[in-house]
């Protein structure tokens, strides 16, 4: 059985997965403050990259939060892996680990197999980053084969308050299905 590939305007799929923090949380999810949710997809702790993507991101919780768009970073690492990456970092925003192959196939998200054992031990997940909106549906989609290719969140913020600006009345981008 396939999984349908995530699309552009599609309803984001349902993935709760374990925080760091403890507890769960839906991907989804937004608190009161907020409506629109992004989602940042990391390959895991052997991804210097990823780790600098991170701390980066921390410098614009604040921007996202006025926004009004709540964040979560996951990867297909397991908790020890998460763990130890994010120690360094000491996220200001939700963390959660567990993503699993299935998950990653329902996102679209490239996989890779790690190059050997040193890297890592499983497959995972290329880098992505999702903005949901509030019907939960897919706003924003980037979806790279690669660690060198990532949205520049201050062009993502740019954009967010393009689109929920009432007076650009700007669609979904990237709609039109392929025959």
């Amino acid at each position: 059985m396939t999984n349908p590939k995530l699309t552009a305007g599609g309803k984001f799929p349902d993935i709760t997965l374990p925080t760091l923090g403890g507890g769960t949380a839906n991907l989804t999810a937004t608190t009161n403050d907020s409506n629109w949710k992004l989602i940042l997809v990391y390959r895991g702790k052997h991804c210097p990259l990823c780790t600098k993507q991170l701390k980066e991101l921390k410098d614009y919780i604040a921007d996202f939060k006025e926004a009004g768009v709540d964040v979560i970073a996951v990867s297909g690492d397991d908790k020890e892996k998460a763990t130890a990456q994010l120690a360094d970092i000491e996220p200001n925003y939700d963390v959660a680990y567990d993503l699993s192959i299935e998950q990653m196939q329902s996102l679209g998200l490239y996989i890779s197999d790690p190059r050997s054992p040193q890297e890592t031990d499983h497959p995972f997940a290329e880098p992505a980053l999702f903005v949901v909106n509030a019907e939960g549906n897919a706003q924003f989609i980037n979806i790279a084969n690669a660690p060198f290719l990532r949205p520049d969140f201050k062009s993502v913020l740019s954009g967010i308050g393009f689109v929920r600006n009432p007076d650009n009345n700007y669609p979904i981008r990237g709609t039109r299905a392929y025959a």
